[in-house]
């Protein structure tokens, strides 16, 4: 499946993976940030986000339409830069292709095995009982409430309302889509396998779980200490663009260039 795509710029390719409650607008303000620093920024919407409709009856697998993506863009060397969602996914197509991963930045990730925190449950329970009564808008405001930081501006928040809006009115519509085997395997068999340089990130507001999942995937793919962003919740590249720009490009210019044969 081919994925909706953005772009802009042209140099080493870098591609934008969106967190659930997005799509690929998410990353508007980052294309031309990353354009004017010399990279080609490609922003693609994942399969039952955005404009990527998935066909009926068909199982999720992410990683594959990316790379299917990539290769119809003539995309073969990239660094992947994920948040929440887009974090997860970047691994799968990293343990799927590792020989073309040049680089992974890597924002708000937890492994589904860990237990939510108190307050991460209840964000799911606050929208689950509003979707559950029909309360669309009341589901849309917990999440915004959940995966942006108080100081975030009235026009991140609407623009977070606006994406997340339209990902659970595709929801309702369509119900969720069955996954296929997580080339991850369990655990974090799959992400210690890595060789890719990896830098782990999370907004400073946000929850305890993300803390907790990137401190460990960062241990997991030898990355250093996590990287705080500062004034930023779950969401971190949609409220911090400028900084998270400048985080992923002084990463990508400290990667070698890889050999092409």
């Amino acid at each position: 499946m081919l994925l909706p795509s953005d772009e802009a710029g042209r140099g080493r390719p870098v591609v934008l993976l969106h967190a659930r409650p997005t799509d690929r607008t998410m990353w508007r303000a980052h294309l031309p940030l990353l354009a004017e620093a010399g990279v080609r920024a490609i922003a693609l919407d994942l399969p039952g986000h955005g404009a990527a409709s998935l066909p009926e009856g068909r199982e999720a697998a992410p990683w594959a339409d990316v790379l299917d993506t990539l290769d119809h863009l003539g995309v073969d060397h990239f660094t992947l830069a994920g948040n929440s969602l887009g974090a997860l996914v970047a691994l799968q197509v990293a343990v799927t292709a590792p020989e073309r991963v040049e680089g992974l930045v890597l924002v708000g990730y937890r492994p589904h095995e860990q237990p939510a925190s108190p307050r991460l449950q209840a964000a799911w329970d606050a929208e689950r009982a509003a979707l559950a009564a029909g309360d669309l808008e009341a589901a849309v405001t917990a999440g915004v409430r959940a995966w942006t930081s108080p100081d975030a501006t009235g026009d991140i928040r609407e623009h977070a309302a606006r994406m997340l809006r339209d990902q659970l009115t595709g929801q309702l519509a369509h119900g969720e889509p069955s996954p296929a085997a997580d080339p991850l395997g369990e655990g974090a068999a799959g992400t210690r396998t890595l060789k890719a340089p990896a830098l782990v990130g999370v907004g400073e507001h946000d929850m305890p779980d993300f803390f907790e999942g990137g401190e460990k995937l960062a241990r997991d793919l030898d990355a250093g200490e996590i990287v705080v962003i500062p004034g930023a919740g779950h969401l971190a590249p949609l409220e911090q663009p400028t900084a998270f720009c400048a985080l992923l490009l002084n990463f990508v210019h400290r990667i070698p260039e890889p050999s092409r044969r």
